[in-house]
C-alpha cells in the first residue's frame, strides 16, 4: 500500500490507448487513477460517465484521468459506448484511458480489493479506489470506497483545488471549503510575518485566548 507523500508505483499496464508506463503517461501533470469492480455494471457506468462530463474541469486544473477495471481492453471499448450514452457525450472517441487489470495484479499491488464483494466467479472485486498523484509522482490523496457505493467526483475536484492552492501558499482549507472562500493560515507562519504574507488576516476570538484560528481571504481573490 502506498502512503501519502510516497512515490507512486511506476507500473506498466495495457489500456484502451495501448500499453503505458504510468510515470511516462503522467508526464508533468497531476493525475487521478480510479478503479472499478467490473465493466457493464450500473454504479461504475454512472461514475465513468460523470468523469466524462467533468473532463473540462480536470483539464482546466492540469489533471490527467485514468480508470481501471478488471476486464479486457475489448470489453472496455464496448462498454465505452454505454458510458458515453449515459453521459450524453456525442464524441466519437472516449476522453480518457481505461486500464485492463484482468488478473487483478494492479488491484492487489495497490491494495484495492474488496473482500466482502465477489463476482459471479467468487473472486473478490476491485474496490472503488481514488488516488491523486502530483507532478512529482507522489501520492497526495487516497480514498477507498466499497464496491456498492459510488463516489462524489465534485468532492475529488474540491480536494484537487485545495492541494494545488496549499502547494502555492502557506494556507490550509477548512471544513466544507470551496474555491473562493476564506482559508486558514498555517500554524507554521510566525506572527511577525503575518502583515507581509497575509495583510488581511482575521484572528477568531476563542475562549482559550489562543490565536491559532487565523483566517484570510482565498489568495488571489479580491
Amino acid at each position: 500500500m502506498v502512503n501519502l507523500g510516497e512515490l507512486f508505483p511506476n507500473f506498466q499496464a495495457n489500456t484502451t490507448i495501448g500499453p503505458i508506463t504510468f510515470h511516462e503517461w503522467l508526464g508533468d501533470s497531476w493525475g487521478i487513477l480510479f478503479s472499478h469492480p467490473a465493466d457493464f455494471t450500473p454504479v461504475c457506468t454512472t461514475e465513468l460517465a460523470r468523469v466524462v462530463q467533468l473532463q473540462p474541469e480536470f483539464q482546466k486544473r492540469g489533471v490527467k484521468v485514468i480508470a481501471l477495471s478488471c476486464d479486457s481492453v475489448e470489453s472496455h471499448n464496448q462498454w465505452a459506448d454505454d458510458i458515453k450514452l449515459y453521459a450524453k457525450c456525442s464524441s466519437d472517441s472516449f476522453p480518457y484511458p481505461i486500464i485492463a487489470d484482468e488478473k487483478r495484479n494492479l488491484a492487489t499491488e495497490l491494495n484495492m480489493i474488496d473482500p466482502d464483494e465477489k463476482g459471479p466467479d467468487g473472486i473478490p472485486l476491485t474496490a472503488r479506489a481514488v488516488f491523486v498523484v502530483d507532478p512529482n509522482k507522489k501520492m497526495r490523496l487516497s480514498i477507498l470506497y466499497p464496491a456498492t457505493t459510488g463516489r462524489n467526483f465534485d468532492e475529488i475536484l474540491r480536494v484537487i483545488d485545495s492541494l494545488q492552492l496549499t502547494d502555492k501558499h502557506k494556507v490550509a482549507t477548512p471544513v466544507d471549503w470551496k474555491p473562493g472562500e476564506p482559508v486558514m493560515v498555517q500554524p507554521t507562519v510566525p506572527e511577525d510575518q503575518l502583515p507581509t504574507m497575509f495583510p488581511r488576516v482575521t484572528v477568531v476570538a476563542l475562549p482559550s485566548g489562543k490565536t491559532y484560528m487565523r483566517q484570510t481571504p482565498h489568495p488571489g481573490v479580491n
